[in-house]
Order: C-alpha cells, then structure tokens, then sequence
C-alpha cells in the first residue's frame, strides 16, 4: 500500500541512517487490514530523536494520517534499540503518534519518550509478523519478549481501556477478549480471531456483546458504528465477566 511506504520514507528522511529498521505490526500482520484497522508501524533507531526531528515527524505524520477517502489513520513508535535490547521491563517509547491523540497535538504537544508497556505487545507482533518495510528481518534487531513480561503488558493496558469503554466500545471489548486470550494462550491474535476464541468461552448471556463488536470491526467503519440499548446495556456485564477470567488468569 502506497501509504504505508510513505510513512516509511518519512522516518527515513527525518531520521536517515539512524533507523536500524521499521516494521508492520497490528491488522497488517494478523489477519488482514478492516474496514477501521489504522496502520501500525514500529520504527528502532539507533539514538534518541532530537527536538527539530520530533517536530519535523509530527507534522509530516498530521499530514499523513487523517481518514480520507483513501487514506487511513496512522499510528507509529519509535523505540530506540538500546532501550529494548537487551530487554526489560517496563520498556520506554521514544516517540509515539496516534491518532487518538490529533487534538493534543495540533494544540501544541510533542511527543516525548515516556515507558510504554505496550511496546511488548507491539514487539511481539513485529517479531512473529516479519514484515520488514526498511531495514534487517526484526529478529535482527529486536529481543523477544519474555512471557512473563507480555502477560504484565496486558493487565497493565487494562485500566487504560475501561477508561474509553464509553467512548471507544468497540475497540475495548474486542481488546479486552484479545488480552483475555493472550493471557490464555500466550500468542497474540487478531481482535476478530481473539473474539471467537473468548465467544467460545463466554456465557451465552455476554455473547451478543462480543459479536456485535467483532461484526462491526469486521465490516464497518467508525461513523457506521451503532449500539442498541439492549446491548449497551449489556456492555458492562460483559467487561466484568471478562475481567473475572483475566483476575482468573493472574491471581488478581
């Protein structure tokens, strides 16, 4: 796809030889893009950004990833390589943009390196999807992450989610069946695969919850997205019986 490769030669031409390599993860290497999937991608380099080059990739990223006819929203990490190889936990994000975040951006914000627990997550999808856009195949450059680790990634995720559950109920729902089988299974899979592993696991009472999310992720857009009463009503239960399986899961 022709946007991906633009994001790609935009980290290339803020960054130049310091990017060790840049990656695909998320719906691009588990099943296949939606009709709502953003474009994931991991850039490692080899140093921390400097101020100027922060700049110049969050405006060329603003540009980039709004939702057009053809265009679909980006979401790009920059982790520098020694911060997660060799691995540890929690590891720190050099650089992260999301769509989720335009607002503060266009107010002023520029991203800065923070620890992103996530980045277990996105580093495992790197390593097991091997779709390298620049660069070395990511066994090359990266660890892989410890299974202990990834299970924290999770839990650690958790209360971030149920913070958007009203605004954000498809994506939550689906993410959380998605940790509950992560922590299950230790594999991550795709929202719609994760959904009909926990389906087969859920009470038939929470089912429609979960099946609705997957149906729209699977074949609407965001502004194509609606809720019956019945099932937002019915959202709720279906969080805490998944969060009884993943306390299940960790002992919490």
């Amino acid at each position: 796809m022709e946007q991906i490769q633009r994001i790609a030669d935009l980290a290339g031409e803020v960054l130049g030889r310091e990017v060790a390599g840049s990656y695909l993860h998320g719906s691009c290497v588990l099943g296949g893009l939606k009709p709502a999937s953003d474009l994931d991608v991991l850039v490692v380099s080899r140093r921390p950004m400097e101020d100027v080059e922060r700049r110049a990739l969050l405006s060329g990223l603003l540009r980039m990833s709004p939702c057009g006819a053809r265009a679909r929203p980006v979401e790009l990490t920059v982790v520098v390589r020694s911060a997660v190889r060799p691995w540890r936990y929690p590891p720190t994000g050099d650089f992260q943009y999301g769509e989720w975040l335009r607002g503060d951006f266009e107010a002023g914000l520029v991203p800065q390196p923070e620890p992103m627990p996530d980045l277990a997550l996105l580093i495992t999808m790197v390593l097991a999807g091997d779709r390298p856009l620049t660069g070395p195949p990511p066994a090359q450059v990266l660890d892989p992450v410890p299974p202990p680790d990834l299970r924290r990634a999770c839990v650690a995720g958790i209360p971030g989610l149920l913070g958007d559950l009203d605004g954000d109920t498809r994506n939550v729902v689906l993410t959380l069946a998605r940790v509950w089988t992560t922590l299950a299974t230790g594999g991550i899979k795709s929202k719609d695969a994760a959904a009909d592993w926990a389906l087969r696991r859920l009470p038939p009472e929470h089912r429609p919850v979960l099946e609705h999310a997957r149906d729209l992720y699977l074949g609407a857009g965001y502004d194509e997205e609606s809720w019956s009463e019945e099932l937002r009503a019915a959202v709720r239960p279906y969080v805490d019986a998944v969060l009884a399986e993943t306390g299940r899961l960790t002992g919490g």
